[in-house]
């Protein structure tokens, strides 16, 4: 109950928190309270130290102490910002530069490769947050996904044509 009521406090104030169920290593459960020096469960830690239990959290919360505490979840569409413009030239596929985990990516890969142009991938299989979220925020409903500058180019279709029409170059560039 007591942890249930934390999470319930951290959720509502949208921070981003990680949890251990101490249930599942009577060694970390008994040292934790020893390392501590606090004797019960839930331990809330900001940035590796103690901060407290149930009641230590409601006070902070009570005194509007918690939110400047505590680190915010990164909203959804900032965290789609930020990736897009990890690098100049981002594509977001099934798999990355390495292996492709689709014929697509595949395809998209080898066009890219060829180009010479330097570029960034990220594997939308090992996040349905961002698969799930890029789609709407892109309004494209398919991988792969290529950005060129933080602006959607498009998919394989769309990669095709400007190779075939000789655009590819100069819009990886950032020319067009």
């Amino acid at each position: 109950g007591f942890s249930k009521q934390v999470v319930e406090i951290l959720n509502k104030h949208g921070i981003s928190f990680s949890s251990f169920d101490i249930f599942s290593d009577e060694e970390v459960r008994q040292g934790l309270k020893t390392y501590s020096n606090w004797p019960t469960y839930p331990q809330l830690y900001v940035a590796g130290e103690l901060i407290g239990g149930l009641d230590i959290v409601k006070e902070l919360e009570a005194s509007g102490e918690l939110d400047s505490i505590c680190p915010k979840a990164q909203k959804l569409e900032d965290r789609l910002k930020s990736l897009i413009n990890k690098a100049p030239v981002m594509l977001f596929m099934k798999g990355n530069k390495q292996m492709a985990k689709c014929g697509f990516s595949k395809q998209i890969l080898e066009i890219m490769n060829n180009t010479g142009v330097d570029y960034e991938t990220f594997d939308i299989l090992e996040d349905e947050e961002v698969r799930q979220g890029l789609k709407t925020f892109s309004n494209w409903p398919t991988y792969p996904q290529l950005y060129v500058k933080g602006e959607l180019v498009g998919g394989l279709d769309i990669v095709k044509e400007l190779k075939e029409s000789g655009e590819l170059l100069p819009v990886l560039k950032g020319e067009n």
